[in-house]
């Protein structure tokens, strides 16, 4: 059975077409939302350690404040290269509640 925790209110999630830092436990998790549907990944781009969550969205894609990377909000895979992709996570919406699966 899969183990969700509580990381916020619904009402805390970012508006359409934004993104937005978030604490689950230790970890930093960006939550995007990209024309009305929620993802959230690892916060940190994998190109200079820039945070995601800080970030906008462009093309559908989480855009890097610091370099410019993109970042697919669904697979977490990079544009500018390949071989670069973080870690997406479960994301569910239950009872006004934002659970992540980590």
């Amino acid at each position: 059975m899969s183990d969700y925790t509580k990381i916020a209110p619904t009402s805390d999630l970012p508006l359409a077409n934004e993104a937005k830092e978030f604490l689950c436990g230790s970890k930093t998790i960006c939550i995007a939302n990209v024309n009305g549907t929620y993802s959230a990944m690892d916060n940190i781009c994998l190109h200079r350690g820039g945070p995601l969550g800080q970030g906008m969205i462009e093309n559908g894609k989480v855009i890097c404040p610091w370099h410019g990377w993109a970042w697919d909000a669904q697979t977490g895979q990079a544009s500018q290269d390949s071989r670069a992709k973080v870690t997406v996570y479960p994301l569910k919406i239950e009872n006004g509640d934002v659970l992540l699966e980590m």
